[in-house]
């Protein structure tokens, strides 16, 4: 789960962060409320979770609390690369003479935790660490032990950070390691960390993303979802524990494991070059392939308007196919009228031929079984396109 801008300030705040004044307004009257509060001048900062906000107009400088009113006005209600605007973030405005980027974040690729710094804050990392990967010093942590001040030395210290900072960046670097382990989120990211003219150091802009996963431990962090810009097919398959990611298409995919639905989304793809049709989302139902599990995933799947044909592929391992092909059978039967869609039914692994044969004694308008998972991806393309 991405926080906005302000919750991640509010999170890194709350593990002694240094961070500025601020708050959140989603009217203009609540920004020139907060503007007040903390004195101006201020900034007023679009609160989306995409970059480019500067060059959209989606933050804007403010002198005093009714330029913050004024220029609340302008940015809510913003587009910027398709996110509405409908929050700002006010906070004290500060001067900066040096910007620095910090950041923890899960290495997925070495299985591991990775620090990143850099004394050139600021900027687009991506664009720096490409063009001048030896100004970002890259340090790998290890989980078990995880970052204590002469760790955070050894970063500060690889990053060459100048020596008037050291003890504050250390003590920073700490302090966002206190926020990524104990939230367990998977990046704390600080761009910039500032030096102010009076050589403070503070975090102005952060993003953090934590690990769902996890939020068993967090029951807090529910309260940080934007419950409001929520896909409401992804909201409603999250509530009955299906692993669902909408897509821009019209095939309808249910698989069991992450990696047979990954597989399953490219050779739909590839498919469906033919026909001009694409995978319509992700959607894992995992082991168990119960009536009541397919036919929530179905009825989330169906609820698309965009979805003119469905999926279904399944290798049977502990739950067998037979098993599967009785939840296909039973929650067709559950959904009743509201299944209007053709399926393609693939299936393979334990008892695939006792599974084909349910399948084929059911004898259901709406089911083609189709022995292979290449053909079955033509065929539910070809459907969807029909």
């Amino acid at each position: 789960m991405d926080l906005f801008e302000y919750q991640a300030r509010d999170l890194l705040a709350s593990h002694g962060v240094p961070v500025l004044p601020g708050g959140v307004a989603e009217t203009p009257e609540q920004a020139e409320a907060i503007a007040r509060e903390i004195a101006a001048p201020v900034v007023v900062k679009a609160q989306v979770k995409t970059g480019g906000r500067g060059k959209a107009g989606g933050v804007k400088l403010a002198d005093d609390a009714e330029s913050a009113r004024a220029r609340a006005q302008d940015i809510l209600g913003l587009d910027i690369k398709g996110h509405v605007t409908h929050r700002v973030m006010v906070a004290q405005a500060s001067d900066i003479a040096e910007e620095y980027y910090f950041s923890y974040l899960l290495d997925r690729s070495n299985r591991t935790f990775l620090a990143m710094a850099s004394v050139e804050g600021g900027m687009d990392i991506e664009q720096l660490a490409v063009e001048r990967p030896e100004a970002l010093a890259r340090v790998p942590i290890d989980a078990a032990v995880g970052v204590d001040e002469q760790k955070a030395a050894e970063i500060v210290d690889a990053a060459g950070f100048p020596a008037e900072v050291r003890d504050q960046v250390i003590a920073i670097a700490v302090q966002l390691w206190d926020v990524f382990a104990k939230e367990d989120a998977t990046l704390v990211e600080v761009n910039p960390l500032a030096k102010t003219p009076d050589g403070t150091v503070l975090a102005l802009d952060a993003k953090v993303t934590l690990d769902e996963n996890a939020e068993f431990r967090h029951t807090e962090h529910a309260a940080l979802e934007d419950a409001a810009s929520a896909n409401p097919l992804e909201a409603a398959a999250k509530e009955k524990g299906l692993n669902y990611v909408k897509l821009d298409g019209e095939v309808g995919i249910i698989g069991n494991g992450a990696g047979l639905v990954m597989s399953t989304l490219d050779v739909v793809a590839y498919a469906g070059e033919e026909f001009g049709v694409k995978p319509a989302n992700f959607l894992d139902i995992g082991g168990g392939a119960s009536a009541e599990v397919m036919a929530n995933g179905l009825h989330i799947i169906l609820s698309d308007p965009a979805v003119k044909s469905v999926f279904v592929n399944v290798f049977g391992g502990i739950t067998a196919c037979d098993a599967v092909a009785n939840g296909i059978v039973s929650a067709l039967g559950l959904l009743g009228a509201e299944a209007t869609k053709p399926l393609v039914v693939r299936l393979d692994g334990n008892n695939v031929e006792e599974g084909r044969r349910i399948l084929a004694e059911a004898d259901h308008p709406l089911v083609t079984v189709v022995d292979t998972m290449d053909g079955a991806a033509r065929r539910a393309a070809e459907l969807a396109a029909a």
